[in-house]
């Protein structure tokens, strides 16, 4: 009786999880066409192409460009090679890249304003290409509210790992806020991964290969910021654990998300606060 009831427990745990999966891919189909519109996910991604566009008229400006034919010769040339350019970290840092003298100063907003920021062609190319890619699909599974409070905190918390871990770079770049996406998609993966094939395991283990890959690149790659990289790999894990959907039936029959933002919004006030206090914290005992 104890291993019938056992593999029966099993299978219902199996049942539900299938079923909180198949809700939460779907649920975005309910919405009205307007509200299906992955628009924090297009908003961040032109704002993030725009601000870069001012930082690169900017650059050539400072290296001599003074017609439209100089400005797009100086963004050709700068396109993939970043390596030694006081020049160009001057301006970044003008625009609010991490730069950690200004920050113990009191200049505050470089927690965030880094995420926006990028430092050439190639750069913002691949990492906005990342993120409309992930941006989309996540910000259909977890909603607007859900995936902005994912992409600003992970970001913000991959300032601060850098910040604290690599005090002598000068950082900018949305990879971090990225990588918490990743992160935080992987945990409703393995929450759910016994609606998958297998368990789960072939997926998870796909999920593993990418990020480890992606990682391994700051290993043999300069100018990449790893420590941001594992900062928001780290938070998203942590912020997909409290905030990607999971369903569950109500007494009445109904099937409720129990980790929507009206369920878990001391949650959301709680993290927010969190993250504000490790930006102090960080301010106070590291970035020396």
């Amino acid at each position: 009786m104890e291993q019938s009831y056992t593999a029966n427990d099993s299978i219902s745990r199996a049942i539900r999880t299938r079923i909180s999966y198949r809700t939460a891919l779907e649920q975005y189909r309910t919405l009205s066409r307007f509200a299906r519109i992955s628009w924090v996910t297009w908003i961040v991604a032109i704002v993030t192409i725009a601000i870069w566009c001012f930082s690169a008229y900017q650059y050539a400006l400072a290296t001599g460009a003074h017609s439209l034919s100089g400005v797009l010769m100086s963004i050709l040339a700068n396109a993939i090679n970043v390596q030694n350019n006081d020049t160009l970290a001057n301006v970044l840092i003008a625009d609010g890249a991490k730069y950690n003298p200004a920050m113990l100063q009191g200049q505050y907003w470089r927690f965030v304003t880094p995420i926006f920021l990028h430092a050439n062609l190639l750069h913002v190319g691949l990492n906005m290409l990342n993120f409309v890619v992930l941006g989309v699909f996540i910000e259909r599974l977890v909603g607007h509210l859900r995936f902005l409070l994912i992409y600003t905190v992970t970001g913000v918390v991959s300032i601060i790992a850098s910040f604290v871990f690599s005090p002598q770079e000068v950082s900018v770049g949305a990879s971090g806020a990225i990588f918490g996406l990743v992160g935080a998609y992987s945990i409703f993966v393995l929450v759910h991964r016994r609606a998958f094939n297998r368990g789960g395991i072939p997926v998870l283990l796909w999920l593993l290969f990418i990020i480890g890959l992606n990682l391994s690149i700051g290993l043999f790659v300069q100018n990449v910021d790893n420590f941001a990289h594992l900062g928001g790999l780290l938070s998203g894990f942590l912020l997909g654990w409290w905030f990607t959907p999971l369903y569950r039936t109500n007494p009445n029959g109904t099937l409720v998300d129990v980790h929507s933002l009206s369920r878990c919004w001391p949650l959301a006030l709680l993290t927010i606060t969190g993250t504000i206090l490790l930006a102090i914290i960080a301010l106070h005992f590291g970035g020396g």
